[in-house]
């Protein structure tokens, strides 16, 4: 999978992505992740990207030239169109299922806003999809494109050693994960729980899969309205509700 992104600050992703995990990928030919300076399509010979915005107001404002000129440069060189997505508070928020169904596309262009935005004649032209981190407001896009280029390439294929290393984590299957637990089995008067030490598979995937289920109740009850649910499930989820009642009544 490739990914290109379009910011004012290409060496600050480039720290970020050639670190950790994403990193080991890109070296290993998993990944591809480009980082390219707007600036160097600015046809100013200050290479200025920005302008004061029309109808007046406080800030400056990403032209549009630039931007489009970079885009095209990139679909030039992908001899295709990527998929396009602008970081922007006013974007869908960004979520597991989502980044699942990115990581099934070939090519994705991340565009980094930057003072006040970008025109929106850009924007028009050639997002797809707006994409937020939260209903917060962060001073350029690049950070919501790291966590993109993290969150989905994990997710591609040789990236991590197995499935299951993301198929188990919180929010894949709508739940948050089950507790772990490593060496030592007892840190300051805390045990592992002993059934980890069994060895039934069963019984420990029952115990994960209850303890998942709980972890969603207490932490993210939202969460149970879209996960899929056994009927097993349910039953395990009324008797922590039962308990939950007469805990806060005898309270």
């Amino acid at each position: 999978m490739r990914f290109d992104i379009a910011t004012l600050f290409p060496e600050m992703c480039e720290r970020v992505v050639n670190e950790s995990i994403i990193g080991r990928a890109i070296r290993a030919g998993k990944l591809e992740v480009y980082c390219h300076q707007i600036r160097d399509y600015s046809t100013d010979k200050h290479h200025r990207t920005d302008d004061t915005v029309y109808g007046g107001g406080k800030g400056m404002l990403m032209q549009p030239q630039p931007i489009y000129d970079c885009y095209v440069a990139i679909c030039n060189q992908l001899r295709t169109r990527p998929h396009v997505i602008y970081l922007s508070p006013q974007g869908q928020p960004f979520t597991q299922q989502k980044a699942i169904e990115l990581s099934q596309r070939e090519n994705l262009l991340l565009l980094c806003g930057h003072y006040e935005g970008v025109d929106q004649r850009l924007l028009d032209e050639i997002v797809d999809e707006e994409i937020s981190l939260g209903d917060f407001v962060l001073t350029g896009g690049e950070l919501g494109a790291l966590v993109v280029v993290d969150a989905v390439g994990r997710l591609c294929e040789g990236v991590l050693s197995d499935t299951v290393c993301f198929t188990e984590e919180s929010h894949y299957n709508g739940l948050l994960e089950y507790p772990q637990y490593t060496h030592p089995a007892l840190w300051r008067g805390r045990q592992v729980p002993p059934i980890l030490f069994t060895g039934h598979h069963a019984n420990i995937a029952r115990w994960r899969r209850e303890h998942s289920l709980e972890n969603t109740f207490y932490k993210r009850p939202d969460l149970l309205e879209r996960a899929a649910l056994t009927k097993d499930d349910w039953y395990f989820l009324e008797e922590l509700q039962l308990m939950e009642t007469l805990k806060n009544r005898l309270d």
